[in-house]
Order: C-alpha cells, then structure tokens, then sequence
C-alpha cells in the first residue's frame, strides 16, 4: 500500500468558512482522502489531516496553499501559535510501502512548485532540510512573519525556493519530511503565563529536557488558562505519560493543578497504548493483544 500523509497547518483557527474552502480543496482531488480538521481558536491555526497516493497528496497540498494564499493575510493575523505564513508547514509523512526518502523528494517537488507558481518562497525543514539548521521548525520559524519579512535577504534566511521576500500577505511555508508526530498539549489550572513558559522550557530538549520534545507556553483566552503546548517529535523516544507526569510535578512545586490534556490531530494508535502499557505496568504486552487488531481485512 503506497500511502502519504499529509499533515499542513494554516493560520486560520477562527473563520468557518476559510477552513471549509481550504479543505475543499483537498477533498476535490481523486484519491485523496481527509481524516481530520482541527481548528483552534486561541491558536488561530488549523490542522488538516488527509491521505493519499504520493502525487495525489502533493496535488491537495498545492491546491489548499493556494486556496489559503487567497483567503489569509498575515498582516492582521493573530493567534497565539508562532506562524510565517498562510500555510505555515506542510509535512509529508511515509505510511505504508513509501519510503521517507520519496518524501523528501515530494517536499522538495511541492517546495520548488509553491515557490514557482504562488510566487511564496519556501523552507525545506526536517528531513527534507539541505541546511542542517533547518531541520528544526522553531529555527526556520524565528522571528515569525513580521521578523522574516526584515531578515529573509540576509545569507543564512534565504529561501530553499523563491526569491528572498515573503509574499505580501502569505508569508513564506515550510515543507518538509517527518515521521509522525503527536500534538500534545497540557492545560494548567491557572492564567499564569510566566509560570506555562517555565515549565515548557524544562520539558523540552532544548531547554535540557525530554529528548524528541518541543514545547512552548500560550495563553488559551478563551478559556483564561495557560497551556504547555507540545510536538511530541518521536514518540518512541519519549513517551506522552513522562512528559504529562512531569508538567503535574512542576506546577504541583507552583501550588498549581492540571485542568486536563488534549491531543491535536491524528496520533499512531501504539503512542496511546505505550501510555496505558506504561501506566498500568503491563508486563509483556503485544499489539495482538488488542482485538480490534484482528478486525482488520475482515
């Protein structure tokens, strides 16, 4: 089975009807199929999850950049996730017999065509990255629309693709090659932002952390709460439940408790069973184990 994932984020968590023509755009290409939508509202950001045949997939995600290039303007956006563009990332995962070498090569294709026919330059970021401090999307993201739009002409800012000026009102998108992630966020009984950020810092890995973790503090105004918003990179390398146990530990040291926990997207089944394994101390658990694994082709 020859299947990609595809899995872009875009700057539009608030207005219906944006989100609903952009993932019309996905849906109107043969042999693809949409799984998800997640819009957030504090985040102003929506997540879109469709599958697919390699080229088919490429084609949805030109479609929906370009449907969002219309639509969005980054000069009046704001939420509270970091973006640089319209359509801010758009990862290519390999599922099935695709190898993560033909995604890279996919980013790369879509990149150059983005670049080419949107007149929006392009980052290669991930795996598909050709500058080594690239692979990292915080890094390709620093300074956000406003920041880039002053820096992209300097050596190290230049785009993999397009010219070195972001586009007027999309910005510049990001297009890479990963294996899956998992969003993971953890929501704090409390409004105190200051207090998010520290303990994000102590999660993730950059901060001396969790390996595969990268995390941020943001406020949820809708809600008046304070969120230790996560990319759990590699789940297989560190698990959801250490990284949820030691947000509970670190606001417990502040006097403050966890509201609850939300998962963005779509996430492999085995990170959710790792934490019930892990939880439960299962001894020698397998996947067969599970019944509705048996279902499958039935």
């Amino acid at each position: 089975m020859r299947v990609v994932e595809c899995v872009p984020n875009f700057s539009e968590g608030r207005r219906p009807e944006v989100i609903e023509a952009i993932v019309a755009q996905a849906k109107g290409v043969p042999g693809v199929t949409v799984l998800d939508v997640n819009p957030d509202h504090d985040h102003n950001r929506v997540v879109v999850t469709f599958i697919g045949e390699p080229q088919a997939v490429s084609e949805a995600a030109f479609r929906c950049c370009r449907k969002a290039s219309e639509l969005i303007d980054l000069n009046v956006h704001q939420g509270e996730h970091p973006r640089m563009g319209a359509t801010d990332v758009i990862p290519f995962v390999p599922l099935g017999e695709v190898t993560m070498e033909e995604c890279v090569e996919l980013a790369s294709a879509l990149g150059e065509r983005i670049a080419r026919e949107l007149s929006i330059p392009v980052y290669l970021y991930e795996r598909a990255a050709r500058i080594p401090e690239r692979q990292n999307l915080a890094d390709v993201r620093r300074g956000e629309f406003e920041g880039i739009r002053d820096t992209i002409m300097e050596p190290e800012r230049r785009p993999d693709f397009g010219e070195a000026k972001l586009h007027p009102t999309a910005g510049i998108t990001a297009v890479g090659a990963r294996p899956p992630l998992v969003a993971f966020n953890v929501n704090l009984d409390t409004d105190n932002l200051k207090l998010a950020k520290r303990i994000a810092k102590r999660v993730r890995e950059s901060g001396g952390g969790f390996k595969a973790v990268k995390a941020l503090g943001v406020m949820l105004g809708e809600r008046n709460l304070a969120q230790v918003s996560m990319n759990m990179v590699d789940f297989t390398v560190t698990g959801l439940l250490p990284v949820y146990e030691a947000i509970k530990a670190y606001a417990a040291e502040a006097g403050v408790g966890i509201v609850g926990s939300e998962i963005i997207g779509l996430l492999p089944m085995q990170a959710m069973l790792d934490v019930a394994v892990e939880a439960l101390k299962v001894e020698s658990f397998e996947i067969a184990q599970v019944l509705e694994t048996h279902l499958r082709g039935k």
